[in-house]
């Protein structure tokens, strides 16, 4: 089975059964940036994650193997990304990306911020203004290190 049908599968099957992302995560122990991101292909799960999401959302067995393959990360099919709250993250990344990169680089020195080792929680902060969206990624820094 390709990947792109059973995310779709698993999308569905969700809304059918009128479940959260947050019961999944909790029902496989995971946060739940990272039980959504493994659920739409971004992450696999192990063999005992995988049983549990295919019994609580009643998906065939069939889909275990797809469920705990390493997935190709980070594949789109579009550059620039057109759903637009995908597009405001890519937005910020182009007006503060730069400005990101030399904080790092002033508070750590010359290297990156790892996305392999990495937590992301998305929260909601009640404002009179409007209520914000309050995203918080934490990643290990990762110094350059060249070799002769």
């Amino acid at each position: 089975m390709k990947r792109e049908e059973l995310t779709e599968m698993i999308v569905d099957a969700k809304a059918r059964r009128e479940i959260s992302w947050e019961s999944l995560a909790q029902a496989i122990s995971r946060p739940p940036a990272w039980t959504v991101a493994a659920l739409l292909g971004q992450h696999p799960l192990s063999r005992p994650e995988a049983v549990t999401i295919v019994e609580l959302l009643g998906l065939d067995e069939a889909v275990i193997p797809t469920l705990t393959r390493v997935p190709m990360r980070g594949s789109s099919k579009d550059a620039v990304p057109t759903d637009p709250t995908i597009y405001r993250f890519y937005e910020v990344i182009q007006v503060y990306g730069p400005a990101i990169k030399e904080l790092i680089h002033e508070k750590f020195g010359d290297g990156i911020m790892s996305a392999i080792n990495f937590s992301l929680a998305v929260e909601e902060k009640k404002d009179p203004a409007g209520d914000r969206v309050v995203v918080t990624m934490s990643g290990k820094f990762l110094p350059y290190d060249w070799k002769e």
